[in-house]
């Protein structure tokens, strides 16, 4: 069965909010960071928003802004991976994607059930309900050295607590460190 991870960037005061100003040379070695999460997953997996937000960020055949040179590696990779997108609201997606319907905890253990060597998931809510059915099988926070004071907090509304067991760490030069943890069992 393949793996479902679970990564996201997160400031030391909870928040997971994007729009803050970071130095370049941090951006550059947490794109990196991630580049390297996306090509370790067989395919993606996103809520509507995430995706939307993902697609017009980085779909490479409709970008019209010009982006850095350092963002390409993570551009490509993404924009070439398989995406899976739960939605009950869009009617049809593309970009290397599927829409999953129906009972949202049959469809990802189908998914998990296929052969490869894992899943990604992103964003926010989806992760909150994947969570809530228990079938994250590891979680990275990466920690910035940032306090925001605004934003999305994650997993907020979570109706039980979920004990994490620390698997690994990796400290950036920026001072952002990535802590991969899987669920205690």
């Amino acid at each position: 069965m393949r793996p479902l991870r679970y990564s996201i960037n997160v400031t030391l005061d909870g928040c997971c909010d994007h729009r803050g100003n970071m130095p370049v040379e941090a951006l550059q070695e947490l794109h990196r960071h991630a580049t390297e999460n996306l090509a370790a997953a067989d395919a993606l997996l996103f809520g509507r928003v995430t995706y939307e937000m993902m697609e017009a960020a980085w779909r490479l055949s409709t970008r019209t802004e010009t982006m850095p040179a350092w963002t390409e590696p993570f551009a490509r990779t993404i924009d070439a991976a398989k995406k899976y997108v739960v939605s009950s609201t869009l009617d049809r997606v593309d970009w290397n994607a599927e829409l999953v319907r129906g009972d949202l905890a049959e469809a990802v253990q189908q998914l998990k059930r296929e052969p490869g060597k894992g899943l990604f998931v992103g964003g926010v809510k989806l992760p909150l309900a994947l969570a809530e059915l228990g079938l994250i099988d590891e979680y990275e926070f990466v920690m910035l050295p940032a306090l925001a004071g605004h934003g999305p907090t994650l997993f907020a509304g979570l109706s039980k607590r979920i004990e994490l067991q620390l698997v690994s760490r990796l400290e950036f030069a920026s001072g952002a460190v990535a802590m991969r943890y899987v669920p205690r069992r």
